[in-house]
């Protein structure tokens, strides 16, 4: 593990006053494709692909150049330019549009679906079809999850650093924004409302859990990132955790370590006490669900808020902290104890302030308070449930997706 002494710095101590650290700025530096007119023509191909606002892409930019060179090697990015992301393509048709046969092609799609997780594959394997994937989330995620953090393959550590520099350059910013559905929800800390009478099944991991039979586990893809770059926090990995029908697929590919229900609580607990907060999908769905836990410091959900200050884009929380000035001492365990920089404490001044945005309702500020109880959990009045099914979740979300790709091409020109 790495020093945590290396970790990126969500907290810091001016002084007397205890708080988030400095947001960084955006620095992509947007380029054309006549810029790289050296490169063969099909990584231009695959990295205007991969730029597309409907894929949540960064612009052309040095950084995204240096990153689909390093993914894929020429023969792959050829058949790779074929692919889209709604309607699959047989590999027979891949061939053609690469005017090769299909018994070349074929094993080359087989690399990037089954060894690289690079693209999607679907269907039985005499008809399987073929579709491309974002680079965050997408990529990034499925080539690294089923990797040991302690072994990794040149290729996958430089698929790594070339991730965390592409993401520093604060791309995702051009797609964060206020009014956004939220596909993602943090749950409280089980120990932070084990005994509140307002929370709810779908609060409660261990209810979560219940609804599923098969559980696979994998490694953390930020922090493993985070470590190749010198930037680890030194928490655990192994902890995302994936359940029902998604499990059993990737266990069956060999990308997840099939785990029981109770080894994946235990699993999520141990994080919770290291620090973590634990995120589920938002919707309450019974065939298939993910789950990371997450530091400020490497996730990358996080660092949006921690590092660009952007809008939140996951749900709402369902329970606050509620202060008690008249129980605190400004001690700032609580400001120390939060992974997103929410709170603000002055301790020479005995001040308290919490801001809102930036809150997950994780609850860990108030285990950090244990001492003099100062802080408690309290339900929020308009909370909403998370979506009651896929369908409902992507009627809401797809309009909103749209809007926002389009406003990204348009100011990209």
């Amino acid at each position: 593990m790495d020093d945590a002494t290396n970790a990126r710095k969500v907290i810091t101590v001016n002084r007397s006053v205890i708080g988030p650290a400095e947001v960084r700025l955006r620095t992509v530096r947007e380029r054309k494709l006549g810029d790289y007119a050296h490169l063969p023509q099909v990584y231009r191909d695959v990295a205007q692909q991969l730029a597309s606002p409907l894929l949540m892409g960064p612009p052309i930019c040095d950084e995204l150049i240096a990153l689909v060179q390093h993914l894929f090697t020429e023969e792959e990015a050829g058949a790779v330019r074929h692919l889209g992301l709604a309607r699959g393509m047989s590999a027979a048709q891949v061939a053609r549009g690469e005017r090769r046969p299909v018994e070349e092609v074929e094993p080359i799609l087989h690399r990037l679906a089954d060894e690289k997780f690079l693209i999607i594959s679907s269907g039985p394997p005499e008809d399987r079809r073929y579709r491309i994937m974002p680079l965050m989330p997408g990529m990034f995620e499925m080539s690294l999850v089923g990797q040991d953090p302690q072994h990794l393959s040149p290729w996958h550590r430089g698929a790594a650093e070339l991730f965390e520099r592409l993401y520093d350059t604060g791309y995702m910013l051009d797609y964060q924004r206020k009014g956004s559905t939220p596909f993602v929800r943090y749950l409280p800390v089980g120990k932070a409302i084990e005994a509140h009478p307002m929370a709810l099944p779908s609060d409660k991991l261990e209810v979560v859990l219940d609804q599923f039979q098969d559980f696979g586990v994998g490694n953390c893809q930020c922090r493993m990132s985070a470590q190749v770059v010198g930037c680890g926090c030194g928490k655990p990995t192994r902890n995302c955790l994936v359940m029902g029908e998604w499990a059993a697929h990737a266990i069956e590919t060999g990308q997840l370590q099939q785990v029981s229900k109770q080894e994946a609580l235990a699993i999520k607990r141990e994080a919770e006490a290291r620090g973590m907060v634990n995120w589920m999908m938002n919707v309450a769905s019974s065939k298939g669900q993910c789950s990371c836990s997450c530091c400020g410091c490497c996730c990358k959900a996080l660092r949006a808020i921690n590092d660009f200050n952007a809008p939140r884009v996951f749900a709402p929380p369902h329970f606050v902290p509620q202060h008690d000035a008249a129980r605190c001492t400004a001690c700032g365990q609580c400001a120390k104890g939060c992974p997103m920089g929410a709170i603000t404490v002055d301790v020479q001044a005995k001040s308290f302030a919490w801001n809102e945005a930036r809150c997950v309702g994780c609850g860990l500020c108030v285990l950090a308070c244990h001492a003099r109880q100062a802080l408690a959990m309290s339900p929020v009045p308009d909370y909403r449930l998370p979506y009651r099914s896929w369908f409902s979740l992507l009627v809401r979300g797809v309009p909103n997706m749209l809007g926002t790709a389009w406003r990204v091409w348009r100011r990209r020109g």
